[in-house]
């Protein structure tokens, strides 16, 4: 990726934040790399160099600044929209896709050649995919060192490193230091326990509308595994079978605050991501806003809701049910729907609190299950069992591997699944910003309501090309007008 020099060291001499996250400079003097709104002394022009993220700082020899944190920045991803393989590729990073396997392995799982994703890789990110999943694991770790009183084994081990002794040489060749010395505050250590329980800031790029967030999933929260209160949102979570919680609000700044009960400590790199997804949190709204203001009609709707986000989903199989469970019934009727089918087939939480009783059922179970018995037509049962022996036949079946329309394609040759099912997936779980499900009733009557006359599917579909590539927004805001 290029970035103009002068126009980085302009926007580094002003320290504006509307560039935070957006790239990072390296000083070659001290060999450190620092966010936009660094509050140190601005360096000489000739001293610095921009690089588009920090994995291409740090494979480039520089180290994390102490005073800016650059693992506070919030994740734009200045390159989004320049390359779908890379964006994916990103999203499986997030999820551990390198932890315990190759790049060859994720490169396959794209469907390109190991050489083309490196490729991509330093053309868009300027490091290597290796390089990035290193870089996410050692900012991880800095924050949980400065956010949290945990003894560094414990963060050694949330953070995704292997073993303690590679977490020690990592931050002794980053840092020159032992990662206990970057820790100020003099307090004792405090261990997350059997729970796991860590809390932490989770940043984001504002405008950010958390009201709306909350709003759209407190109309759609589940019934024993989703609780919304006040201005919290809490759900059940499992991971390889195992049970836990996470909770989140708001916090300071431009960051949620997220509660983790977890007892594997290393599940939080993914618990991360997935928190990421659900709150949408590397969305770019001015960008997004700026494009989908040129429409007349969408421009008051814009204006209204600055910072409006696509909810996304925590887990793929288990919103691809709850979107079947919604198929040509009203919200509220899906909500209950998929209560009843959590209160019967869903693992009871074994430390049940404030309205958390289950886990989402296993797509195992659900196959097995005869899901007319929940008083629902015998079509939508049999898609819900389709949908389960898919999940199992092909794990990452949810996983965003392929761009929207071959998605679409792979998800509609489940028996039962629409056209409208599978956008509607894509725009959710996939955090494909272009999903359009066109044929939502809902979005049609919005539309109309916003410019007075009826639209058909095929005629909606027609009239939100100019919102490429962020129809799922434009989506979101019809949505949210009604």
């Amino acid at each position: 990726m290029d970035l103009d020099h002068d126009a980085c060291y302009r926007a580094v001499a002003l320290r504006d934040a509307r560039f935070d996250g957006r790239f990072f400079t390296g000083v070659k003097t001290t060999g450190i790399y620092c966010r936009p709104i660094c509050p140190a002394r601005t360096p000489r022009s000739e001293n610095v160099t921009f690089f588009p993220t920090a994995a291409a700082a740090q494979e480039a020899g520089f180290r994390p600044c102490l005073r800016c944190r650059p693992e506070t920045a919030p994740d734009l991803g200045a390159w989004r929209g320049t390359s779908n393989t890379v964006s994916r590729a990103l999203a499986l990073i997030e999820h551990g896709a390198l932890d315990e396997a190759s790049v060859d392995d994720l490169a396959g799982r794209l469907g390109v050649g190991e050489r083309q994703l490196r490729r991509l890789f330093h053309q868009h990110l300027g490091a290597s995919p290796v390089a990035v999943a290193q870089t996410r694991r050692v900012l991880l770790a800095k924050q949980l060192i400065h956010e949290t009183q945990l003894p560094m084994a414990e963060i050694a081990f949330a953070a995704g490193f292997g073993s303690i002794r590679r977490f020690n040489e990592t931050f002794l060749t980053l840092f020159h230091r032992a990662p206990g010395e970057l820790r100020r505050a003099n307090k004792p250590d405090v261990s997350a326990g059997s729970q796991g329980e860590i809390v932490l800031l989770l940043r984001y790029h504002p405008p950010y509308d958390w009201p709306a967030m909350l709003s759209f999933l407190c109309r759609r929260a589940i019934p024993g595994i989703e609780v919304v209160t006040e201005n919290r949102y809490t759900r059940s979570i499992q991971i390889d079978g195992m049970q836990g919680t996470v909770a989140v609000e708001p916090g300071k700044g431009n960051s949620l605050r997220a509660t983790v009960r977890f007892p594997k400590l290393s599940a939080l790199p993914a618990i991360i991501a997935r928190l990421r997804r659900v709150f949408d949190l590397a969305a770019d709204p001015v960008k997004i806003a700026a494009h989908l203001a040129k429409d007349p009609v969408l421009a008051p709707l814009v204006k209204a809701r600055p910072g409006l986000r696509v909810p996304g989903a925590w887990d793929g199989f288990e919103l691809a049910i709850r979107a079947v469970l919604g198929q040509q019934i009203t919200v509220v009727a899906a909500v209950r729907l998929a209560g009843r089918l959590v209160e019967t087939y869903g693992a009871a939480l074994k430390a049940p609190s404030a309205g958390l009783t289950h886990v989402f059922p296993q797509p195992k179970i659900l196959a097995k299950a005869d899901l007319t018995a929940l008083g629902m037509p015998r079509a939508r049962a049999a898609t819900l069992s389709a949908v389960a022996a898919a999940a199992i036949s092909d794990p990452h079946i949810f996983d965003a591997t392929c761009d929207l329309d071959d998605a679409i394609e792979r998800l509609r040759a489940i028996r039962g699944v629409g056209e409208w099912t599978a956008q509607y997936i894509a725009l959710r779980q996939l955090r494909e910003p272009d999903a359009f499900p066109a044929a939502d009733i809902g979005l049609m009557r919005a539309m109309a309501t916003q410019d007075g006359h009826a639209h058909s599917s095929s005629e909606l579909l027609d009239r939100a090309a100019t919102w490429r590539p962020w129809r799922a927004y434009a989506a979101q805001h019809l949505w949210a007008s009604a």
